[in-house]
């Protein structure tokens, strides 16, 4: 998909999509210009008639088989970005179908307390996240796509070009991950996705190592190598780095990569199961970030790891009550197989102080606590730096991406003693999402790390806001915005 500015006389598209508030009842700059060349229509007929509420949409017939869609934008100090980009998914089917040669015009359409480049970016944006089907296993695919989008604006504005070309890069990048996530187990194994990883180096001629299970032992990733040992895949472990020349900051950013989890021995009951292969969101991530990273080019260095490997009941699967010795040193006894996730980031995260980041930050599908805390449209972050917190809290408000901070607390570590180890892997039932973050602290030195659960938002059953069924590409566009500032 391409987008282009363009002045609103110069447009010869059949297919012209304005904005119109509830309670602003006059044209906009570019509607005037166009209400000009259409000879009054949007004044005499479109703003006479054509209420405005959120989510009201009209089309209008011109001459020459030109069509005019009139979305309501509801009330003017209520409107935001994300409302923008709730309206075009929502609505892009009927724009789709009337877009008959694959291009539309869309109003810049401007709010005074909206910045520009947030408005204008979520154009490109929405219509992207609207285009995105899979439907790779279906016999009949989805209908044309709008392939083109010609912006009208009229100001020429070097910065709303930046803000266009960043939506693009983004939400490609979030389609590439909803196609790892939509991907079945069967075919997004370990081997596959450290495949997928390695095409991604090649393709932006950055750094990979690809460790498989012989040299994993030899540096000591026993807790992930523990969780992988019941499934005929081997487990794999990848590690990415981009470099800029003159990078400000180095950040070690670690994905969860459970391609599949049945539980292990605690297995699953079926309906827990049904969307498992969805565990592996958080590498999908980080390597949908990586992708935007190397396109973008920020003065950065990035670190993407992810640990992949199955977590399957077998003769050969770990056991409760087996004490891992992880690649930190410190002993865990296994409470629960189905608390894997937390024992493969354990690893990573102790491998990531080998490179000395100014910054962790690691991202999972990590507890079932976090849906019940929060739903399933509200991410849950902790760490141990407020301040990183809050910058990715803000961070997050600009992307219209919600988070919600949950504590971790010293004496969170009594629950998870162990007679017989240095600490268990799972403790009592409460508070699980912030224990589960507690555990996870203990294997990283660094000063400034922050750990974003998104097992509630990274797969939905249902559209919400901007958002449409199943994977989400939940965290892609917060984390390239937090990395690009």
């Amino acid at each position: 998909m391409k987008t282009v500015k363009i002045k609103p006389l110069e447009t010869n598209s059949k297919l012209i999509v304005l904005g119109f508030y509830e309670d602003k009842k006059e044209l906009s700059e570019i509607q005037t210009e166009l209400d000009k060349k259409f000879l009054g229509v949007i004044s005499s007929n479109i703003l006479k008639n054509f209420t405005g509420k959120f989510n009201e949409i009209l089309t209008f017939p011109l001459e020459n088989g030109v069509k005019i869609v009139a979305l309501g934008l509801g009330k003017y100090n209520e409107f935001t970005s994300k409302k923008l980009r709730e309206l075009i998914v929502k609505n892009y089917s009927s724009i789709q179908k009337l877009a008959a040669d694959g291009v539309i015009s869309f109003e810049h359409i401007l709010n005074d307390n909206v910045c520009k480049k947030c408005l204008i970016s979520s154009v490109p944006l929405g219509i992207n996240l609207g285009n995105y089907k899979f439907d790779k296993y279906k016999t009949k695919k989805q209908d044309k796509k709008v392939e083109n989008i010609e912006l009208l604006t009229l100001t020429d504005d070097s910065d709303l070009d930046e803000a266009i070309n960043m939506a693009e890069i983004i939400s490609n990048s979030m389609n590439f991950t909803k196609d790892l996530v939509f991907e079945s187990a069967e075919i997004m194994t370990p081997n596959k996705v450290s495949e997928i990883a390695t095409d991604l180096a090649k393709n932006y001629g950055i750094e990979i190592k690809v460790y498989n299970k012989n040299k994993l032992k030899e540096m000591g990733f026993n807790a992930f190598l523990a969780v992988g040992q019941g499934s005929v895949q081997e487990p794999k472990f990848i590690h990415l780095t981009y470099k800029s020349e003159n990078p400000k900051k180095k950040v070690a950013l670690i994905g969860k990569g459970i391609t599949f989890d049945s539980g292990g021995l605690d297995i699953k009951p079926p309906s827990s199961m049904l969307t498992m292969k969805t565990d592996m969101t958080g590498c999908a991530t980080v390597l949908g970030v990586m992708k935007a990273i190397c396109e973008l080019k920020p003065e950065i260095e990035l670190h993407v790891m992810s640990a992949l490997c199955e977590n399957m009941p077998s003769g050969s699967s770990y056991k409760v009550g087996d004490v891992l010795i992880s690649k930190s040193g410190k002993t865990i006894e296994v409470d629960n197989t189905d608390a894997e996730g937390r024992l493969t980031l354990a690893d990573v995260l102790t491998y990531a102080d080998s490179i000395n980041p100014d910054e962790v930050i690691d991202i999972a599908t990590l507890t079932g606590a976090v849906i019940v805390a929060l739903g399933n449209n509200i991410t849950g972050i902790m760490g141990n730096n407020q301040e990183m917190i809050d910058e990715f809290i803000e961070t997050c408000k600009l992307t219209g991406e919600p988070v919600w901070q949950l504590p971790i607390f010293d004496d969170m570590q009594d629950n998870l003693k162990s007679d017989i180890a240095d600490m268990k892997n799972t403790g009592p039932r409460y508070a699980g999402s912030s224990v589960a973050g507690r555990f996870l602290e203990n294997f990283t030195k660094s000063k400034k790390w922050l750990h974003i659960d998104i097992a509630g938002t990274a797969y939905i059953d249902k559209p919400y806001s901007e958002l449409q069924k199943g994977a989400t590409g939940v965290m892609v566009r917060s984390l390239v915005k937090y990395l690009t500032k």
